[in-house]
């Protein structure tokens, strides 16, 4: 029998005359350097000593053992950022940053393996009463989505820590917003209901000598607000009554116009035109044709399809701020430009439209994103199910008679 050597030593006893015992035990490879790491403790007993080797090696064996590290929340973070910005859309991880600078002045300096569910917890708490930071509402209330939203991101972030080895659970993953917190918000945040079909008509028939016509048609018809004012002309075939959605225009933090191909792969499509849609297209092309001779060289040839009448690209707060004057000046409520895509895809919906028909136009890979975020039915769309409910009531009616 082969007798292994105790891996516990005592150590000899130090100025104060107390006996220690340590021990070092191997912790597995540091995933970001491939070099081995080693643990070291020291412990005032050998009882103590011994629950520990066990504990550490046992971790070690079921693969779940973490090396002390002295790595920051905030430290961590900007590390995950970096390792998804290689996945992600420049704009998207813009939104991960605002979004996690929400939890970093709270729990930013704590040591990653030092954090706990409390931490997290508290944290929530606080944003659902104090945590708006900017502006002059600084210290009010944060909404419970964006609230959701930075524990969403910190939940990803933790995991991902997790898997590197840094801490040995993920703290947030049951933290979330209390049932109690959704409904007291309900009863306060007005909710802004997208446009119904009479709203719709009534924006469209009032618009038609706008400038804007033809572009304000294309958010109706179910286009995001970047992809109307990324639309070019070479990607409108006017003839065969279809565009190409394949390129986007939208902005960082409304500061800066950033160009880029679509959201996903299946934002990448091309729709028919209907009728109108096609006509106002033809009008504003006709137009910018008259524009560009009058103004010569002076003309910006951006190749855009929603232009200034000097040929430079509009963006999406030019886009936006026009709209509202134009349902200001017409009586209708103020919605928001991407919240035409809810009124269409509501109406195609309400029509019959295939479930695939809809997300395709939606550019949506699951049909779920499409009716979860934008078919949002009114009273007045259900009035067929109440007509169907009358006709059933008719019949068991007669049967009792």
């Amino acid at each position: 029998m082969i007798v292994l050597p105790d891996p516990i030593k005592k150590l000899p006893p130090n100025s104060n005359g107390k006996v220690r015992y340590r021990f070092v035990v191997d912790a597995g490879v540091d995933p970001d350097t491939g070099k081995r790491k080693q643990l070291r403790r020291t412990f005032d007993s050998l009882k103590e000593a011994r629950a520990e080797y066990a504990n550490i090696t046992n971790r070690r064996h079921e693969g779940s053992l973490v090396a002390p590290n002295k790595i920051t929340v905030n430290e961590w973070l900007d590390r995950w950022l970096t390792m998804k910005s290689e996945d992600l859309e420049e704009t998207t991880i813009y939104n991960y940053r605002v979004t996690l600078d929400r939890v970093r002045g709270r729990l930013g300096g704590i040591l990653l393996q030092e954090l706990t569910e409390e931490h997290v917890e508290e944290w929530r708490d606080w944003a659902l009463a104090y945590g708006r930071v900017r502006g002059l509402k600084a210290g009010t209330p944060l909404g419970v989505t964006s609230v959701d939203m930075s524990l969403g991101r910190l939940k990803e972030a933790l995991g991902r820590a997790v898997t590197r080895r840094l801490v040995y659970v993920n703290v947030a993953a049951h933290v979330t917003i209390p049932r109690r917190a959704r409904k007291e918000e309900r009863k306060t945040k007005e909710t802004v209901k997208p446009w119904n079909v009479q709203e719709v008509q009534k924006f469209i028939h009032g618009i038609e000598a706008e400038r804007l016509y033809a572009a304000l048609l294309l958010s109706l018809m179910g286009l995001r607000p970047a992809e109307v004012c990324g639309l070019r002309w070479e990607d409108v075939d006017l003839e065969n009554a279809k565009i190409t959605i394949a390129n986007t225009r939208t902005m960082m933090g409304n500061r800066y116009v950033v160009e880029k191909d679509t959201k996903s792969l299946a934002g990448e499509r091309d729709l028919p035109l209907p009728a109108l849609v096609r006509a106002a297209l033809k009008a504003l092309r006709a137009l910018q044709a008259e524009e560009r001779i009058a103004l010569g060289e002076a003309y910006v040839r951006s190749g855009y399809v929603l232009v200034h009448e000097e040929g430079d690209a509009f963006t999406i707060k030019q886009l936006r701020r026009r709209a509202y004057r134009l349902m200001e000046l017409l009586g209708l409520r103020r919605v928001r430009l991407y919240d035409a895509r809810a009124s269409c895809f509501t109406l195609l919906a309400n029509n019959g439209v295939p479930d695939h028909i809809l997300a395709r136009w939606a550019g949506h890979t699951n049909i779920k994103t499409t009716k979860r975020w934008y078919i949002k039915p009114d009273v007045e769309d259900l009035r067929g199910a109440a007509t169907t409910w009358d006709e059933l009531h008719g019949v068991v009616g007669e049967g009792r008679a």
